[in-house]
């Protein structure tokens, strides 16, 4: 899993691909991304599949933020970012999300 940004000249915004292999996905039919950005919705940030069976999405996000956000597999299994900018204790549950620092 992986994020690759690029900051849009003259604009306050960075613009971000968020990855997850196909190995990494497990055989998954869906991967959504839920995050700060989107409300935590498990459907607003569906990721496309790519024929070698990798997941990807691209966000354009306000610079100068953090944002926490976490992967969503198959509607049941939530994810993090193996190369995520930093993690954060989740207020729901024992676990952590994913930062994407901007």
């Amino acid at each position: 899993m992986s994020m690759k940004k690029q900051y849009l000249k003259g604009k306050k915004v960075c613009k971000v691909t968020f990855r997850v292999p196909g190995k990494a996905a497990m055989g998954a039919k869906t991967v959504n991304l839920a995050g700060d950005f989107n409300h935590w919705s498990v459907t607003d940030s569906p990721m496309k599949r790519l024929k070698n069976g990798d997941f990807t999405i691209a966000l354009n996000l306000k610079a100068g933020k953090e944002y926490q956000f976490r992967y969503l597999v198959d509607e049941k299994v939530w994810e993090n970012d193996w190369e995520a900018d930093k993690y954060v204790r989740s207020e729901y549950g024992n676990c952590e999300n994913s930062v994407v620092v901007v």
